[in-house]
């Protein structure tokens, strides 16, 4: 499965109440009125960035449309992708889109596992790798926040998948991300529009 796959994800057939932390108004992840405006983000569109040292970011580009569809961060020998969708104001978008995830990874023979970690319910997948690439298989961790009117997604991968303390960092890394919604009419799971970051932030594409 590409982690990037659903990039506007398929509609939901029932409402759901919103999953996210108790605290993630003040810990985060924040919508944009919650954050501070005077920090140095990296201003990615749909997502700002908290520079932190040894943080590369990449962004991730539709090869024909040149739209920019994920950003990626690699951290802490961990990578985490964290993909932006406008959400309902008042339900919830992580159950139904886990429920997708799930089935998608059993598609192409993975298995996957339900837990609640610090962001609610999370899936662990063991996902079969693309046929010429060395190992039988990768493992990682699908998180979801629903915040009000977005709904943010993160893939962690490496060893922020297996090592707790290389968790810890990379998911207070995903806490520290900046979701701006923005005011333009969207449908609900529809990407929130990503893009370059101004001259001179370091930035490298895939």
């Amino acid at each position: 499965m590409s982690d990037t796959e659903g990039r506007e994800l398929e509609g939901a057939t029932s409402e759901q109440p919103k999953s996210a932390p108790a605290d993630r108004a003040t810990a985060g992840p924040l919508d944009e009125g919650e954050a501070n405006a005077v920090r140095p983000y990296v201003d990615l569109g749909g997502v700002k960035i908290l520079p932190r040292p040894d943080l590369q970011l990449r962004l991730e580009v539709e090869e024909g449309s040149k739209r920019v569809v994920a950003v990626g961060l690699d951290y802490a020998g961990s990578t985490l992708q964290v993909q932006p969708f406008a959400a309902p104001r008042n339900s919830g978008l992580w159950h139904e889109i886990r429920q997708q995830i799930i089935e998608q990874i059993q598609k192409q023979g993975g298995t996957t596992q339900v837990v609640v970690g610090k962001f609610g319910p999370e899936v662990l997948a063991e996902i079969p790798v693309a046929a010429g690439q060395p190992g039988g298989s990768r493992l990682a961790r699908f998180i979801g926040v629903d915040g009000p009117r977005w709904f943010l997604r993160g893939v962690i991968a490496g060893e922020g998948a297996v090592n707790a303390e290389a968790a810890e960092q990379v998911e207070d890394l995903f806490r520290s991300i900046v979701v701006v919604r923005g005011t333009t009419p969207m449908p609900p799971r529809d990407l929130i529009p990503l893009h370059m970051p101004a001259t001179g932030s370091p930035v490298e594409q895939a």
